[in-house]
């Protein structure tokens, strides 16, 4: 089947994610969910910023997954990033993967998260009570 859900939102809703993966093919999906954490070097985060080069993200999104797809023969595959404004425990970012078989889904959902921080243009501001840093600036 190899469908590819590729999408920068505002929002993100993790309980979607089962349905848009599931597959009768598939004896396995994996997911990983990214969240706003409450601290980063031992500072506390008031709000993380999320900003993005939205045609090129996903052209690099599609990529990913499509290399995910083929190396991993994938029955599905989602990325799904957020931008904007989000708060501590808020959803930022989510892949996932279905196949037949549960390894290639572990090993396809690890490369599809290490792979968009690598080389998709996404870039992130933390807040924090006295100062703002952009960090992870991707190409």
């Amino acid at each position: 089947m190899n469908e590819k859900i590729i999408e920068i939102v505002n929002r993100i809703d993790t309980s979607q994610v089962f349905t848009e993966l599931s597959d009768a093919q598939s004896g396995g999906i994996c997911v990983f969910v990214g969240t706003v954490r409450e601290f980063t070097q031992g500072l506390e985060v008031v709000s993380l910023e999320f900003e993005a080069y939205e045609k090129m993200a996903l052209k690099e999104m599609d990529k990913i997954a499509s290399d995910a797809v083929e190396k991993w023969k994938l029955n599905k595959v989602i990325i799904r990033h957020a931008v904007g404004l989000k708060k501590v425990e808020e959803p930022v970012v989510i892949v996932g993967a279905s196949s037949a078989h549960r390894d290639a889904c572990f090993e396809a959902c690890r490369y599809l998260i290490d792979t968009l921080k690598e080389t998709v243009p996404i870039w992130k501001k933390e807040m924090f009570e006295d100062k703002t840093v952009w960090v992870s600036a991707h190409p």
